[in-house]
């Protein structure tokens, strides 16, 4: 498959991630407290971050750059100045490991945190970034 069209593609699904995740995190926003949204955040929060650094990933092979793993595309796009601020997206994949193995009170309310006060803001300035590059 051509890689161009491969990007576009993935970013699609990317996009429609995105858009349920701005639901989730407004949601959780005005009900911080109770457990099904907070629950619903970290699932979209999961779902986004996964397609976000696949989306990188395909995006960088159509610049000719070979990447494997999810640290090394970070890295990459990092490099490329494709994203701002690789230490905030190296703790996404951080947290989202720690989301998908245990379950702990006290990692949930720091994956919240974290999703609130930082991945918000770096996933939307990838999204509108890559939305450019269409």
């Amino acid at each position: 498959m051509n890689n161009d069209i491969r990007w576009k593609q993935r970013f699609q699904n990317f996009e429609k991630a995105y858009e349920v995740f701005q639901r989730r995190i407004d949601e959780y926003e005005a009900n911080r407290n109770q457990e099904a949204y907070q629950m619903a955040l970290i699932q979209a929060f999961e779902i986004l971050i996964e397609l976000s650094w696949k989306t990188l990933k395909d995006y960088l092979e159509n610049e000719g750059v070979k990447v494997t793993s999810p640290k090394q595309v970070i890295r990459q796009a990092f490099q490329f100045e494709i994203i701002a601020d690789g230490e905030a997206w190296m703790e996404g994949l951080e947290r989202r490991n720690l989301t998908t193995h245990t379950y702990d009170e006290s990692i949930l309310e720091q994956v919240l945190r974290y999703i609130s006060e930082q991945y918000k803001g770096i996933v939307r300035d990838l999204y509108f970034d890559l939305k450019k590059e269409l």
